[in-house]
């Protein structure tokens, strides 16, 4: 997927709703070489849709606060990674929304790894 597909791709999500599902419900613990993240909040994927890096596009969900295994979210935002081949969605309920700040706050337990920016619509 090139540069421009990755961010069209992610793009033409804003403002939709999907249903997604979660890997790494809130508390999930990820050991990944010498990192280990302790998820504060949801992050699963949209299924079949695959994203940058050949995997399935993930979601960042955001204003649940407990661990869910699937849930129906609309997309409120992109956080773009400027140093990674893939971006992330950030999806929340219907009738939520978050600023720029709150949703850097919200994911910087991962994104702290990454130079990225935040989109919102």
């Amino acid at each position: 997927m090139t540069y421009e597909e990755r961010k069209a791709q992610v793009r033409s999500y804003l403002g939709k709703t999907v249903e997604i599902g979660i890997d790494r419900p809130i508390g999930y613990v990820h050991v990944k070489g010498e990192k280990t993240l302790v998820y504060p909040i949801n992050y699963g994927y949209i299924p079949g849709v695959l994203g940058g890096d050949g995997e399935e596009l993930d979601v960042y969900l955001l204003g649940v606060d407990k661990p869910v295994e699937k849930y129906t979210v609309r997309i409120i935002g992109i956080i773009h990674r400027e140093n990674d081949i893939e971006d992330k969605l950030v999806g929340a309920p219907e009738g939520m929304s978050f600023t720029a700040d709150e949703i850097a706050d919200a994911v910087h337990f991962q994104e702290k790894y990454y130079i990225s920016k935040v989109e919102v619509i």
